[in-house]
């Protein structure tokens, strides 16, 4: 029997993370982790420890002068977060409130329709295709927003810009949220089009090609009214959510393009011999322009294939949903680890 207070309590069925094993000497290509470390500037970062005992700046002024500075913006056209799941989440409380639902694919970042959930954001979701492309008619239709990734996840597939240009050219009413958590690596990124479309926001991370999943920084670009609103909501949330080690370190890595584009470069070029010998294996996969391989083999079932990489301390992400329940998403890791992956795979296929 339910006790009178427990229907007062808010139920969502919540986002289930990568797992995070403890265990030592294992290879972990399950959470599209940076292989790589941060940049030795990031590291090297002077930080005055005294500091620590004050509020940091709730503005993070420094670290949105450097992104700003980095893509030719003003500061006032970019917002920053506790990673790009908090800009995310941010950007759902602010700018969908219509009672018309949010559009999303069907097969895309599982943490979309937890935050439609949470905040009672009514949603669709549109089917990608049989290849895993969104396709551009079903967000032709009224709307109260829409958000896709690009290139998407978990199938690292990616659309064109003039595929974007495309869905804001239909939706001018709302607000469009590309997420380009993986951009970095291969993918076309939608900021020209910030100067044609005022309803257009783009949200990145420094987790995956800038090595920092674990300071948790993220960011929106967008016209400054976008900005505005988004900065009120997160001042009248929590006005100091980012500390002031992560402003120090975000703001040094964001400086080092020569290494971003070292370490992006090598992800890239691993990911894509990686490939090479996955096919040659038997497994099917749409080209990825992400950091992870989405990957189906065409005898052997994806949780046998993952069980049997778990026992061997080789950690891979599965995914028991419909449409995706044989496949695995591959996060690229070094070179070496992607061998000994291969290698495990040539005695498993």
């Amino acid at each position: 029997m339910m006790r009178a207070w427990e229907k007062n309590i808010r139920r969502v069925t919540p986002y289930t993370p990568g797992e995070q094993p403890e265990e030592k000497d294992i290879i972990k290509l399950n959470t599209n982790e940076n292989p790589y470390p941060p940049s030795p500037m990031v590291l090297g970062a002077k930080q005055e420890l005294e500091r620590l005992r004050f509020y940091p700046d709730p503005a993070a002024k420094d670290l949105v002068d450097a992104i700003a500075d980095y893509h030719g913006l003003n500061s006032n056209e970019v917002f920053v977060g506790v990673g790009s799941d908090d800009v995310l989440a941010m950007s759902f409380l602010t700018f969908f409130n219509s009672d018309k639902p949010v559009f999303f694919p069907d097969i895309t970042y599982s943490f979309y329709d937890v935050w439609a959930g949470l905040f009672r954001i009514p949603y669709e979701t549109k089917a990608l295709d049989d290849t895993f492309s969104l396709v551009a008619e079903d967000y032709y239709k009224d709307n109260g927003g829409v958000i896709f990734p690009n290139p998407n996840a978990p199938t690292g597939k990616l659309v064109s810009l003039a595929f974007i240009k495309d869905i804001l050219e239909h939706n001018q009413d709302v607000v469009v949220i590309v997420d380009e958590a993986y951009v970095d690596f291969g993918g076309e990124t939608a900021l020209p089009l910030l100067k044609e479309y005022e309803n257009l926001l783009i949200v990145r991370t420094f987790s995956k090609s800038r090595s920092l999943a674990g300071l948790r920084i993220g960011y929106a670009m967008g016209n400054r009214e976008l900005i505005q609103a988004l900065n009120d909501v997160k001042y009248s949330f929590n006005s100091y959510t980012m500390n002031y080690p992560t402003i120090v370190m975000g703001t040094a890595s964001i400086r080092d393009d020569a290494y971003f584009r070292e370490t992006t470069a090598k992800v890239i070029a691993t990911r894509e011999w990686f490939e090479k010998e996955l096919a040659a294996l038997g497994f099917t996969f749409q080209k990825s322009s992400a950091n992870f391989v989405f990957a189906s083999h065409n005898r052997i079932p994806a949780k046998e294939i993952f069980e049997a990489a778990k026992k061997e301390k080789i950690y891979v992400r599965y995914f028991d949903k419909p449409r995706i329940d044989n496949y695995l998403r591959i996060s690229i890791g070094t070179d070496e680890e992607m061998k000994t992956f291969v290698n495990f795979l040539k005695l498993l296929v």
